[in-house]
């Protein structure tokens, strides 16, 4: 067999060798002497993570920058769009709403969802901006004064006191427990309201203890005012019972309902046991009707 024919290449051939050659040998010195770990890999690639998680940190520090700042309020005075910010709903603002225009405050978040009926998720949301006056939160102890008071102060005679339809805020400053705002506000009642008609009446200005309206009406009565125009309950109709301050339709309605089947209340102790009848203020509504 003819060996030397396998051996045997022109001049182009043993050009292409050589070249092949060459190319073997610098590929070889180059994986020798350069390193292609990925070391510089893994390097770029944490500095693009680095990068990443501050463009995410930045972004949540604007959502949390663009959403709108809660100040500490207090509830009994959120208007409408103060409510729907909040994230309630109209028929929450309503009852709320409704409830405060009967004169009635809500003292705790526990009264503001029992009067609008809101979620839980959404009460522990807004609950912790509320803000009730300081009266309410931190009441001042009043046992032992009341004890002092009782016993050193003698009971005024009806001549010797005040008219409580005349009387200043200055002059209703001077009873302890009646500061610069609750002056205030019982003469802005009174003015909204018209005159007192009888000293019962003070259990509606809020923030009036029952202790510090003892004291007051030690010092102030009701002398002069408008007379009432009683309704008598046995005759009078829905639209007559309504127009009673703290009486609504429904009310009303349970109202005539007991009345035809008691054949006419006797006295107020029928009437007080009437379905949903506001049992507190019925010293108040007692002033507006009459039993015949």
């Amino acid at each position: 067999m003819n060996f030397k024919s396998h051996f045997s290449f022109t001049k182009k051939q043993r050009s292409g060798i050589f070249l092949l050659l060459i190319l073997i040998l610098v590929f070889q010195c180059a994986y020798y002497f350069f390193n292609f770990s990925s070391e510089e890999l893994d390097s770029d690639s944490q500095e693009v993570y680095q990068f990443q998680a501050e463009m995410d940190s930045l972004r949540i520090v604007k959502l949390e920058a663009s959403k709108p700042v809660i100040f500490p309020f207090n509830p009994n005075y959120i208007t409408d769009f103060k409510g729907y910010s909040l994230g309630m709903s109209n028929t929450e603002i309503d009852r709320l709403h409704a409830f405060r225009d009967t004169n009635k405050w809500v003292n705790t978040a526990k009264d503001f969802q029992k009067v609008t009926k809101v979620s839980d998720s959404l009460l522990a949301q807004i609950s912790p901006y509320f803000k009730f006056p300081d009266w309410v939160t931190n009441p001042k102890p009043k046992t032992n004064y009341t004890n002092s008071y009782s016993n050193n102060s003698k009971p005024k005679t009806f001549a010797q006191k005040q008219d409580l339809n005349t009387a200043t805020a200055a002059q209703l400053k001077r009873v302890y427990g009646i500061g610069e705002k609750l002056s205030e506000r019982i003469v802005a009642y009174r003015v909204k309201y018209g005159d007192f008609v009888a000293d019962v009446q003070l259990q509606e200005v809020y923030g009036l203890s029952p202790e510090v309206i003892e004291r007051a009406l030690n010092d102030f009565t009701v002398k002069t005012g408008k007379p009432i125009t009683t309704i008598n309950v046995n005759t009078a109709t829905i639209d007559q019972l309504v127009t009673i301050k703290y009486i609504d339709y429904e009310i009303a309605y349970n109202i005539i309902e007991q009345r035809t089947l008691r054949e006419g209340f006797k006295s107020f102790d029928e009437l007080i046991k009437v379905k949903d009848f506001p049992t507190k203020k019925s010293e108040i509504i007692k002033l507006y009707l009459s039993i015949d």
